[in-house]
């Protein structure tokens, strides 16, 4: 399997989930403003959507969305316990409920605040739909250790990888206290911190976190 990325995007998820999983992969870099890989191809060759993450399956087939991405690694290898298992009903209905309200109140307003026509008045109402979802995310923390539990799985990933992103538009985790000690707790873990380190975030982190 190959994951196609760009450092600290959506696609950090599932290098998080892969390292999790123990699977074997190789990682090619996107530059998001040119388009290309670092091998030099066109990306939209293989995303004609030009997004990440793109995760390249054994057999030239490829999967996109962070949601399923994060799916199929966990379904790859249910010992690890990064999803529920499939026929799990409820259990499975809760995971698939988080994956698509991170992506949805989450990864949707922040992906507008990324982007730079987005009119003023519009962000101030991004912001504060976010802070009120954070604000949620802090009351379900107050009795687990992570989104489903006391299990981390590939859900976290997808949270952690959100939070990452507060700094930059100036909401301050501490704020949310049940949510910085959360954040804390995964990015001590050594997969995540694997996974920061191979895109080079790893002492941007660590200083995000002496400053916090």
């Amino acid at each position: 399997m190959k994951l196609y990325y760009a450092p600290g995007r959506c696609s950090l998820a599932a290098h998080i989930a892969l390292r999790e999983a123990d699977l074997r992969f190789d990682l090619e870099r996107v530059d998001l403003g040119t388009l290309r890989t670092a091998s030099g191809r066109n990306f939209r060759d293989l995303n004609p959507k030009g997004d990440v993450p793109l995760l390249e399956l054994d057999g030239n087939e490829t999967l996109t969305e962070t949601p399923v991405v994060l799916t199929y690694i966990a379904d790859l290898v249910p010992e690890r316990h990064l999803a529920p298992p499939v026929g799990t009903t409820l259990v499975r209905y809760h995971f698939q409920e988080w994956l698509a309200f991170i992506a949805s109140e989450l990864h949707a307003p922040f992906t507008s605040l990324f982007d730079p026509t987005t009119p003023a008045h519009v962000q101030a109402v991004l912001r504060g739909r976010i802070n009120d979802r954070l604000l949620y995310i802090q009351e379900v923390l107050k009795d687990r250790a992570f989104l489903m539990g006391e299990t981390f799985t590939a859900v976290d990933a997808y949270l952690f990888t959100m939070l990452q992103w507060c700094e930059r538009f100036g909401m301050d985790l501490p704020l949310w206290p049940n949510l910085d000690v959360y954040e804390w707790k995964c990015a001590h873990r050594p997969a995540v911190e694997a996974a920061l380190a191979a895109e080079g975030l790893l002492d941007r982190h660590r200083h995000y976190r002496r400053t916090a």
